[in-house]
């Protein structure tokens, strides 16, 4: 009102007395403070509220479960959740059983992933029932991270554990810190594996959960101490031996050659005989091909242009490969023909 009332006198007399002058001149910068820090309390709210926001999508962003539960403290476990340490503790407690399964390629993990497995083993006795070895002696280090890194593509529920492949993990604790990090960092694994429980053993395991890493002890039929044993011999037979783990190959009946049977745990039950079926559906692919119904038309979904037949037969031709040319021909027009030879009156074998 102040402001308005010099305004109005000034536009009236053209002079502003100086009492008015001081007064107003003090209300004008009285105003323009006050102004000055409103605008700068609500600059510095909005970039606070700015500031949380980009705080809260950042941890959001940065984290791969929902921000409502990143602080909510423990939740049940659901079937898609990631085992860990504590959901295996709880089962434990509950007297709830632990499933183990070996897996060594991502199909093999996918399939423990959809079954709801809870221990995802990638051991060391991949040196036999994938590389054909006699036993588990010869698998190294190296090859074994690419075993682990194609599991940890492929499991995404299970705990992830790494077999300690032999010669990795023997000549000394820091040998077998190494190795175990190579094993999580390399290979993508939640946890390690290693055989016996000697002195020396247990020195290791312990500088290795010392260093921050879990490690699962490996006592009952133990392969990497065959030259002491001098065969695949049982030990620790009794309650401390509380989880079997599965060979994936066995379990399902994969593999059915002689020597294999040979080294089959007595432990191991067969849930299927998939060795089987795939032999029976390899043995009926050859049968097919062999009488010439497969490939049929339902599997030969390419058709060939006729003048590009023409001219790959005459070109065939100009180098003198007449035989070729023809053979080429005549495969073309089987393709291109509606019903192969092999569809609906197979030939005989």
């Amino acid at each position: 009102m102040m402001i308005m009332s010099i305004i109005k006198y000034k536009a009236r007399t053209k002079t502003i007395p100086q009492q008015y002058l001081s007064h107003s001149t003090h209300t004008l910068c009285l105003t323009r403070m006050a102004l000055f820090t409103a605008i700068s309390r609500a600059s510095l709210a909005h970039r606070a509220r700015a500031r949380a926001r980009a705080t809260s999508l950042f941890h959001r962003f940065m984290s791969n479960i929902p921000e409502n539960t990143v602080y909510g403290g423990p939740t049940a476990q659901t079937l898609n959740e990631r085992v860990t340490l504590a959901h295996l503790r709880q089962k434990h407690k509950k007297g709830q059983p632990i499933t183990v399964v070996t897996a060594y390629d991502y199909p093999s993990a996918v399939h423990l992933d959809m079954a709801g497995i809870d221990i995802s083993l990638v051991g060391d006795s991949a040196a036999m029932v994938v590389h054909g070895h006699d036993t588990t002696l010869p698998i190294s280090l190296d090859e074994m991270l690419v075993h682990c890194r194609a599991v940890a593509r492929g499991a995404k529920r299970p705990l992830l554990v790494g077999d300690l492949p032999f010669g990795s993990y023997e000549s000394s604790s820091n040998q077998a810190v190494d190795t175990a990090v190579r094993i999580l960092k390399e290979g993508g694994m939640d946890a390690i594996k290693l055989e016996g429980a000697s002195p020396a053993r247990i020195n290791a395991a312990k500088a290795i959960v010392e260093a921050g890493i879990a490690a699962m002890g490996h006592v009952g039929l133990t392969p990497q101490a065959i030259s002491v044993l001098g065969g695949f011999r049982p030990q620790g037979k009794n309650v401390s031996s509380a989880v079997k783990v599965l060979v994936y190959h066995d379990l399902l009946g994969m593999l059915q050659h002689p020597h294999h049977a040979k080294v089959t745990p007595k432990f191991c039950k067969q849930y299927a005989r998939v060795g089987d079926v795939i032999n029976e559906a390899l043995l009926e692919y050859k049968k097919e091909v062999t009488n010439g119904s497969f490939p049929g038309p339902a599997h030969t979904p390419y058709k060939i242009n006729d003048a590009y037949i023409n001219d790959f037969s005459n070109e065939l031709q100009k180098l003198g490969l007449n035989k070729a040319a023809s053979a080429a021909a005549e495969a073309a027009e089987k393709i291109n023909s509606p019903e192969s030879p092999g569809e609906g009156n197979p030939t005989s074998e």
